[in-house]
C-alpha cells in the first residue's frame, strides 16, 4: 500500500534540503577548486619558509 497524499510540510522539508545540499555542494568544489589550484602552482611550502626562519635557524636575531 502506497502513500497517494505527500504532504505540503513534506514538500518543504524537500525543498529545504536541496537547498542545503546544493549549498554543501558548492562549498566542497570551491574548496576543491582552491586546492586544485594551489596544488598546481608548484610551491612547495616547507614551515621553515616563514619569513624570518632563516635567521632563527642561523641563530640570529629575529
Amino acid at each position: 500500500m502506497t502513500i497517494a497524499h505527500v504532504h505540503e510540510l513534506h514538500r518543504r522539508r524537500l525543498g529545504r534540503n536541496l537547498g542545503l545540499g546544493a549549498a554543501l555542494l558548492l562549498f566542497v568544489v570551491l574548496v576543491f577548486g582552491l586546492t586544485l589550484v594551489k596544488v598546481g602552482q608548484g610551491d612547495r611550502m616547507h614551515a621553515n619558509d616563514a619569513p624570518g626562519a632563516a635567521r632563527a635557524v642561523a641563530g640570529g636575531q629575529p
